[in-house]
């Protein structure tokens, strides 16, 4: 039997989305607000799904401890209160649009979890937004 156990998280950084390819009308034209030069920031809220079978011995998916610890290590120590453009190298030649920061997040744990279990990113950038990665 496969189980889904979940962690959320939260992370504060800011970011611009910017084509440098692209003139100023046509990244405002584009990304609207997101593209103002002097940045903006979100209070993302980070859910981490790992599916897997449930080991006898311990009755876990995955020890959630070591998955948050894993997240904070990685994840939550490298973004947040980060300029996203600015302080990361993951950002730096990438737009950091919600859907590419749920696949970075999802390429920085993969190694970390188990081939055995599946791994899935939601990251709300508000609210009412948010993305999945992957999305099936």
């Amino acid at each position: 039997m496969r189980v889904s156990v979940f962690r959320r998280e939260h992370f504060n950084a800011a970011h611009r989305l910017f084509n440098p390819a692209w003139d100023d009308a046509t990244n405002e034209k584009i990304f609207g607000k997101c593209a103002l030069p002097h940045y903006h920031g979100h209070n993302y809220e980070l859910e981490i799904k790992v599916t897997g079978e449930v080991d006898p011995q311990t009755g876990f998916v995955m020890d959630l401890k070591k998955l948050s610890e894993l997240v904070a290590k990685n994840v939550i120590d490298k973004f947040d209160h980060r300029n996203l453009n600015l302080d990361t190298d993951e950002f730096k030649h990438t737009n950091p649009t919600a859907e590419n920061i749920a696949i970075v997040i999802y390429d920085i744990l993969r190694p970390h979890i188990g081939n055995d279990h599946d791994l899935k990113i939601r990251l709300y950038e508000t609210p009412r937004n948010f993305v999945e990665y992957p999305s099936s």
